[in-house]
Formats: structure tokens, sequence, C-alpha cells
């Protein structure tokens, strides 16, 4: 990789434009969607509208194709805002448009992609189940194929942009048969809204996300047409494995804007809260939880912009996203964690944003692979 700490005007361009985006319409919305657990469809239609889904996309799909380095600089730049929001781009691209884009067949492209490219309709990614978790391997969800329908049984849980009025379709990792060497044949199939027999479900009652779409599915001898295959059949795994190691980047630039939007809040505070008559930000112990954020912060972006540039330039980045992917969830939880400190007992008021940023941090090392996880993929990765 050349030695290159630069980005282009056109990535300068679209940080400003995003971030100036997030301050001006999420920034003062975002409370108060956290605090009602709603989903904004306005804010996702001008999110559509300034470009940001499809962003990896070519062009004659409907997207930008403006590469993953500036996709990630997009997240990041809400995530320094607001996770919720964030989270909808996130996975409305990495698992919603993605699947299909590196997987669809033509005739499915050309049905899916300019409207999610647009963000006038979302698409979910449905993997884990109630009991396929980290095991994702272990789904329980069937599908038969009969005459040219498939009919599928099942359930999935906590799946992002799934159960929203524009939640047009979903991608179902379902156990289509068994493999020559006795293992469960896995494959991928588009499940769409109204379906016969599929439930879409809204998931109240969270921590975080909470102006994110989080939701059940259920699939009671549901019926979609054969051609919904994607893919071929019995790649669903490896089509699976493909999709979150680049969501991975995805989770990575959010753990990454949101440590950068604590450790702004909490230098913010510390320059401006006096005790013993002077900022608090003076006293060496305070003054060293910023220094330590605003490093770990720098490197943690280095990684994660390594990771994207592996992916441009179509070299194996697997292990570099996983490492990221941790890095960036754990700087973020040692940064919300010194922000809601240094606020002291203002840190725990939902009127003082460290505190959303404290709660929606945590799902940023479980989602999309554990931090366990991601050890284990990093130790295979060396040979292990």
């Amino acid at each position: 990789m050349a030695l290159c700490f630069e980005l282009t005007e056109e990535q300068e361009l679209l940080r400003k434009t995003v971030r100036e985006f997030a301050e001006k319409e999420i920034a003062p919305v975002a409370r108060e969607l956290d605090e009602k657990e709603e989903f904004s469809y306005e804010l996702t239609r001008k999110m559509g509208e300034l470009g940001l889904f499809g962003m990896f996309v070519s062009e004659e799909y409907g997207g930008s194709n403006v590469g993953y380095i500036s996709y990630i600089i997009a997240v990041e730049e809400l995530a320094r805002v607001d996770g919720s929001q964030a989270a909808t781009v996130a996975a409305g691209n990495s698992l919603g448009i993605a699947p299909i884009y590196y997987f669809g067949n033509e005739e499915q492209k050309k049905k899916w992609l300019p409207r999610l490219c647009r963000g006038e309709i979302l698409a979910g990614f449905g993997l884990t189940e109630p009991n396929a978790g980290s095991d994702a391997g272990a789904s329980r969800t069937t599908a038969r194929l009969e005459g040219n329908e498939w009919v599928i049984n099942g359930s999935k849980i906590f799946i992002t942009n799934a159960s929203t009025e524009i939640s047009e379709v979903v991608t179902v990792q379902a156990v289509t048969g068994k493999r020559p060497d006795g293992k469960n044949e896995l494959s991928c199939i588009l499940v769409t809204k109204g379906s016969p027999g599929f439930i879409q479900k809204p998931m109240h009652g969270k921590m975080m996300w909470r102006a994110s779409n989080t939701s059940e599915l259920y699939f009671e001898e549901c019926r979609v047409p054969e051609e919904n295959l994607l893919g071929k059949r019995g790649e669903g795994f490896r089509q699976m494995l493909a999709t979150l190691d680049g969501g991975r980047l995805s989770i990575g630039a959010m753990g990454l804007g949101g440590a950068q939007g604590a450790f702004e809040k909490a230098l913010k505070y510390a320059k401006e809260r006096v005790q013993f008559g002077q900022p608090i930000g003076r006293f060496q112990v305070n003054a060293f939880k910023l220094a330590d954020m605003a490093t770990e912060i720098e490197m943690a972006r280095l990684l994660l912009y390594k990771a994207c540039w592996l992916r441009e330039q179509g070299k194996p980045f697997k292990k570099e996203a996983a490492m990221a992917k941790l890095v960036c969830s754990e700087v973020f939880h040692r940064a919300a964690n010194h922000a809601v400190q240094l606020h002291g007992g203002y840190g725990l008021m939902k009127e003082y944003d460290v505190e959303r940023f404290y709660r929606d941090q945590k799902i940023l090392e479980i989602g999309e692979g554990t931090s366990e996880v991601q050890r284990i993929v990093i130790s295979r990765l060396l040979g292990f």
C-alpha cells in the first residue's frame, strides 16, 4: 500500500457535506426520535436524496459508484451525530443492497437496485435467528421447493430495516437441503413484502439505536417464486460471509464516528466545566483521558481506511475488516465511557448526548460478529 494520508478533494467535500447535513438535519431531532423509538421516514428520504444509498453500486443500477472509502466516510459522519441514522444507511447499503448487487442476477438487480439506491425502499438481511446468533451456520429456517415456488418456514430476529413501511424485500438464509458431506445446504432467497405467510414485526424496548428499525420476521408456509433464489443454490453461507466482511467495515465506521462524536462532546465539556477554579480539562487525570481518546481514534481511523483501501483495490481484506471492526467498536467503548465520566452526573442524563452515545456503543461489540468472533476470525487468518 502506498503511503498516502490525504483524502481526495471529492472525499473531503463528501465529508463536509454529510457532516453539515447531520448537524443541521439529524442533530436537532436525534434525542426526540431516540426517546420515541421512532424511525424517521423524512430523514431516510433526505439521506437518499443526498446519495447515501448505493455509494459502491455502479451507475447502471442507480448507484453513485464513489467507492468504499467514501461510503465509510459518510457512515462515519452520520455516526458522529447519531448512531440510529448511521445504522439505517450502513445496513441499507452493506446488508440490504450489497447481497443483491454482488450475487443477484441481472433481472433481480434491475428490479431492486435503482429504488434501493435512491432510498425509496429498504432491504433487510435475514440471517440471525433466536437460536443462531454467532453460530450463523446453525440456521433452522427451512425452504423447500414445491413446483416453481420456495416454501419457507422459520423466523429471524434483530434484522435492521426489515419492517418499516418502505421495507420491500429481505434476503433470507435458509436450509434448502443436505450437502454430500451431510451438513446443511444453505441458500439465500429474496422474500418480498406481502408474500403469503410472511410477517414483519418491529421490535421495541431497545437500549440502543432506538430510532433505527429492528425487526422480527416470521415465515409460516411462506411462498415465493423459485426465481427469487439469490445466486446458486447452496451458496448461501458463502454469500453470508462475504456480506459480513463488507458489513464489518460499516460497523467499524459507526464505531469510529461514534468515538469521534463522544470525544468532541467530552473535549468541549472539559473546556467549559469549571471546578476548583479552572476548567476540568486542565487536570492531568482528565487531560490524559482526552489524549488517549484522540490517539486511539486516529489509530482506528488509519486501520479502517486501510481495510477499505484494500477492498477498493480488489485485494484480500477479510483480516483487516475484522481487525477494523474489533478496534473501532472497542475504541468507541472506551471513548463513550471516558465521555460520560468527564461529564460526571450530567453524563447520566438524557439531555446530554453522551448518554445516548454510551448506550448506542454496545451494539457495535455484538452486531455483525461479536468482538469474540472477530478475534476467532483474526486468529484463524493468522493460521491457527
